[in-house]
């Protein structure tokens, strides 16, 4: 896992030592993904410049140190991830008669390259990735991501350079980068709390899609060309739906359970300290299960506890790696420790994203580091096996009132929230020792209130819509924006299928998964030099999971069925078989109390006004309303606050530079 960064000079030839320093001033600011080593290659007389910082996994030694140039001289590669089918790669080449001088799996993906060209390539990797790859016989440059979107690719052009990089701290580090925030992007960040690809925060910056590759000609560096798809995550899904698999129960659980020992078994190789990070849900649990399985030694297993019962998690992934026999470490952290990290989340995601279960990623990767260099994370199962609670009810709320008149929904919606939330909260806590465990929510009045906003849909794709926005009308707070279309209000990820839930699976595995989800955990673990590994994104498994019926997924009212049967093999369902809880912190109070400060200086009303970019007076009316107690307006105003606190850190001079070896053509 590391952090690259680079650049394409527009005028072509350049001094080499100019080119140094700017190169190294763009990976100085990735250090913390790479602290163990840096690199620079450079080909000044094409003016291309590739940066690399190292966080040594496989190959400790030199022979795998990057930018690294191939056996033929025709390509040099940066590259961030880890490709875990290498060993089996290396064999076929090696048969075909490469050679190699060490053991990375970067050099080996370069022998791959030359031998079947970068499509083939591709698809033959089975990983994590993003990389830039410099074709010095056709000069070109190649970026690519890989399939999932596990790990992050920015790219853009600037006044006279074309410049890519793992963060956008990379990108804003060379000295042409003026670029303005995209209000646009802006309205799409408080609709859903993170920016969707291929958008950016600034104009003319954008992420490299999932699954897609860049091929950027010398002739071509005026305009930049469209990324093009090598893996369709709609095209696995259709193929899925259409060619079910056919066998039994028994035989569906069979395979999934060989499916995931590989995938497991793929990502525990490593040249440095491995474990896992352990919540005690679903679909952490099966991971450390499948790994201790194929462990020598006992698997190193990090949780991280909240005081507030609500929150706290620390015990149930303690029953479950005491019955494991994992080596297990858990961190009870006070309010004091994780508002520690709110300082820093602006620099840490380097974009503003306001998912707030951001500080407790942090917080358990602070943990892990402390003893591993790489943790394997359970992310991918709730989108893939149906594991949202929104799965279990949507579609049956789509039902039950799709027909109904309009008029008879805005009733009912106005039912519900005329009866305030802490009302609803207060009834639900004396009824909760008699409703059933799967009936038990954390906020209820809040999840009735969004309800109300479901039940106004006219179609399920607006219903879908709405379960996902936050601000639900951007422009009534935004000045000057105008909210630019996304997959979900195109039509594209709508597959050809009439199954609602199928729909919405598919697009949270194409929108929420890689831009929230994903990015969340690539930006807390890296940030203190850390490789988290997802075994439930390899594509394999992916594929796979789209053949599965919806029945052996839910089934009886509870989400992902055939992974709890899995899982079920090793740990007893009585310690697996408890209500979602998520991976979140009490915002709400904190905002209340110890954060009021913070955030009072961040929503001042003059401050608003100077920078114009919010009305406001409707941020103030929700402020208010949320210091009376009246509603808990955490969510909204946590994707207000790290905006605010995002635009603050992003006027800050930029890190200072750090040298790096520098090799030339």
């Amino acid at each position: 896992m590391c952090g690259i960064a680079g650049f394409w000079d527009l005028r072509g030839s350049r001094d080499r030592d100019e080119m140094t320093r700017r190169v190294e001033r763009m990976t100085s600011s990735l250090i913390h993904r790479g602290p163990d080593a840096g690199g620079v290659w450079l080909d000044p007389k094409a003016g291309i410049a590739l940066g690399h910082r190292r966080l040594s996994i496989l190959d400790l030694s030199a022979d795998g140190s990057q930018p690294m140039r191939s056996r033929c001289g025709r390509y040099v590669i940066s590259f961030n991830g880890e490709v875990y089918n290498y060993r089996a790669l290396r064999e076929e080449l090696a048969a075909t008669g490469h050679t190699f001088r060490g053991t990375s799996d970067t050099e080996v993906m370069l022998a791959a390259i030359a031998e079947w060209g970068l499509d083939r390539a591709l698809e033959r990797f089975n990983g994590m990735f993003a990389f830039a790859l410099w074709d010095a016989q056709k000069r070109q440059l190649h970026l690519a991501r890989d399939r999932a979107g596990e790990k992050p690719l920015y790219y853009g052009l600037l006044k006279r350079a074309l410049v890519f990089g793992s963060e956008m701290k990379a990108l804003r580090a060379h000295p042409d980068f003026d670029n303005e925030i995209d209000r646009g992007a802006l309205a799409l960040y408080l609709r859903h709390s993170y920016i969707p690809a291929p958008h950016t925060i600034y104009e003319g910056i954008y992420k490299l899609p999932a699954g897609s590759s860049l091929t950027i000609p010398m002739a071509g560096l005026s305009a930049l060309p469209t990324p093009r798809p090598y893996w369709r995550l709609r095209e696995a899904a259709e193929c899925g739906i259409a060619d079910p698999f056919t066998g039994s129960s028994a035989e569906a659980v069979s395979q999934l359970e060989l499916l995931l020992k590989d995938a497991v078994r793929l990502r525990m190789e490593a040249d440095v300290p491995l474990g896992a990070f352990l919540s005690g849900g679903v679909d952490s649990s099966t991971v450390v299960a499948l790994m201790q399985a194929q462990s020598g030694q006992r698997v190193r297993t990090f949780t991280i506890g909240f005081q507030e019962s609500s929150y706290n998690e620390a015990n149930q992934a303690g029953l479950v790696a005491r019955h494991l026999g994992t080596d297990h470490t858990e961190l009870y952290i006070t309010p004091a420790d994780a508002m520690s990290v709110i300082p820093r989340l602006a620099s840490i995601y380097d974009e503003p994203f306001a998912d707030s279960s951001q500080i407790p990623a942090v917080l358990v990767s602070q943990l892990a580091r402390r003893h591993v260099t790489v943790s394997l994370s359970g992310d991918g199962g709730d989108e893939l096996f149906g594991g949202y609670t929104r799965y279990l009810w949507a579609q049956d709320i789509w039902r039950r009132t799709g027909w109904a008149p309009s008029p008879f929904k805005k009733l009912a919606a106005q039912a519900l929230t005329g009866f305030p939330v802490e009302h609803w909260n207060a009834m639900f806590t004396r009824w909760n020792d008699w409703l059933p465990s799967g009936m038990r929510q954390r906020n209820p009045g809040e999840k009735l209130h969004k309800l109300a906003d479901v039940l106004q849909a006219g179609s399920p794709e607006e219903m879908y819509l709405a379960l996902v926005s936050q601000w639900k009308r951007p422009s009534s707070i935004l000045l000057g924006a105008r909210e630019p279309s996304t997959l979900l209000t195109d039509g594209a990820p709508w597959i050809g299928c009439g199954d609602f839930v199928q729909r919405m699976m598919y697009a949270d595995t194409a929108t929420y998964l890689p831009d929230d989800i994903l990015v969340k955990m690539d930006r807390a673990s890296m940030s203190v030099g850390l490789e988290a590994r997802v075994p439930l994104l390899d594509h394999r498994l992916i594929e796979f999971a789209w053949k599965i019926p919806q029945s052996l997924k839910i089934r009886d009212g509870q989400g992902k069925w055939l992974l709890r049967q899995v899982l079920g093999k090793y740990v007893p369902k009585s310690l697996i078989e408890r209500p979602k809880m998520g991976f979140g912190v009490p915002i709400d109070g904190w905002l209340r109390g110890p954060l009021r400060g913070w955030a009072e200086e961040l929503l001042d009303e003059k401050r608003l006004r100077s920078e114009g970019f919010f009305d406001p007076l409707p941020i103030r009316d929700k402020w208010a309303e949320h210091l009376a107690g009246s509603r808990n307006r955490q969510y909204d105003l946590w994707s207000i606050l790290m905006f605010q606190s995002w635009l603050e850190e992003s006027r800050k001079s930029q890190p200072s530079e750090i040298g790096n070896a520098v090799c030339v053509p």
